[in-house]
């Protein structure tokens, strides 16, 4: 098997190693190719995929903390609108960072991307139409969920405020990647 990006042969795995060719030996060179390309990637293209994954993370998070926050009577999260948005929002996030972390796994296998310069495009709107999102779906329910924690300080309040948390975390890390896109948006050339 050769390297693609440096156009050598890579060694193939001894089988004294405990990986046998019959059970799994060519998933077991994909991942280690896969791991060669990520240790000799670009930092800035890295610390993207880092904090998109780190979105992934927190947005799912997000989205099942206030999905699971149904405690009866009032304290039912599909009573209030702001809370219906929030989850909206959160699964949107998560689809958009599973999306976009795939993509960088079909990268690192050596598959086919978008245009370089769309692909840039791509990542920058997609990073910053998400995170906008999640600002302002936090917007939305950060007024709510004070108002309720006045009157009473409960697991709902307390479990709204956890999702709530949850998707300030990953707006951060989206912000942080579409900074990253942008400068990266911002070397390409225009030819």
């Amino acid at each position: 098997m050769a390297d693609v990006e440096k156009g050598a042969p890579v060694p193939a795995a001894a089988p004294a190693e405990g990986r046998h060719a019959a059970s799994g030996g060519r998933s077991a060179s994909v991942v280690g190719a896969a791991l060669r390309r990520w240790r000799t990637q670009d930092p800035l293209e890295r610390s993207g995929s880092a904090l998109r994954a780190g979105a992934w993370a927190l947005s799912l998070l997000a989205f099942l903390v206030m999905a699971c926050n149904e405690h009866g009577d009032w304290k039912q999260f599909d009573r209030y609108e702001e809370y219906r948005y929030i989850v909206a929002v959160g699964l949107l996030a998560f689809v958009y960072t599973t999306l976009q972390l795939l993509r960088h796994g079909v990268r690192l296998t050596g598959g086919q991307d978008l245009q370089p310069k769309t692909g840039l495009l791509v990542d920058f709107a997609g990073d910053q139409v998400t995170a906008y999102l999640l600002m302002s779906a936090l917007s939305a329910t950060i007024p709510i969920t004070n108002r309720m924690r006045e009157g009473a300080d409960n697991v709902f309040t307390d479990s709204s405020a956890a999702s709530i948390s949850m998707a300030f975390f990953a707006f951060v890390c989206l912000a942080l990647s579409a900074l990253i896109s942008g400068f990266k948006l911002t070397k390409q050339t225009c030819i």
